[in-house]
């Protein structure tokens, strides 16, 4: 009776969310379009603002941080290939709002695609993810390092420090081994 109600229950969720499975081109123009005019028109403001007094900025930079984040939404589902049905249409948008984000758009939907493929398994450990220790490595590890997880691992740490760490350092330092056509330097995948 159970498997049945669960297997009912997934069906009805697909037929829900059926009609977001596939790009909308009004939709996404229309995203687009909501999303980018408010952005560089709160950052004009922002700039224009400064010049009268840096309270009145504050908030309009604020503003502007929010649709910098619905610009790198639109960016992350360029990068799944889900905002059109063009591939090349996703990567020229999914480019230009990177540089929005100050994200390089090759190099984050590549590494992204590796993190989808590993998450949750510990034998794929290393690329676009938390740190996760086992619980035997965590008690077999030295007390530098456990304090060190501890602190990682903190809410303060992790969604505050953590993405500043990832996306104004990280996304900023080529790995050693890059050349130019890898997805790492920006090239095509």
């Amino acid at each position: 009776m159970n498997r049945i109600t669960n297997l009912e229950g997934k069906v009805a969720w697909q037929k829900i969310v059926a009609a977001y499975a596939r790009p909308d081109l009004p939709r996404s123009i229309w995203q687009i379009v909501n999303t980018l005019i408010p952005f560089f028109a709160l950052f004009y403001l922002s700039l224009r603002s400064l010049e009268i007094s840096f309270w009145l900025t504050l908030p309009l930079t604020i503003l502007t941080a929010g649709f910098m984040i619905r610009a790198f939404i639109i960016f992350h589902d360029c990068g799944h290939g889900s905002f059109f049905k063009s591939q090349r249409a996703n990567d020229i948008l999914g480019f230009v709002t990177g540089l929005l984000a100050f994200t390089p758009y090759y190099r984050w939907k590549h590494q992204h695609a590796i993190h989808h493929a590993t998450s949750g398994d510990l034998d794929r450990r290393g690329v676009g993810d938390v740190y996760t220790m086992t619980v035997q490595e965590y008690l077999d590890a030295p007390w530098w390092k456990k304090t060190g997880y501890r602190v990682m691992r903190n809410p303060f740490a992790m969604l505050l420090i953590g993405p500043l760490i990832v996306f104004v350092i990280g996304e900023r330092i080529l790995p050693p081994r890059a050349n130019a056509r890898s997805p790492a330097c920006g090239g095509p995948t």
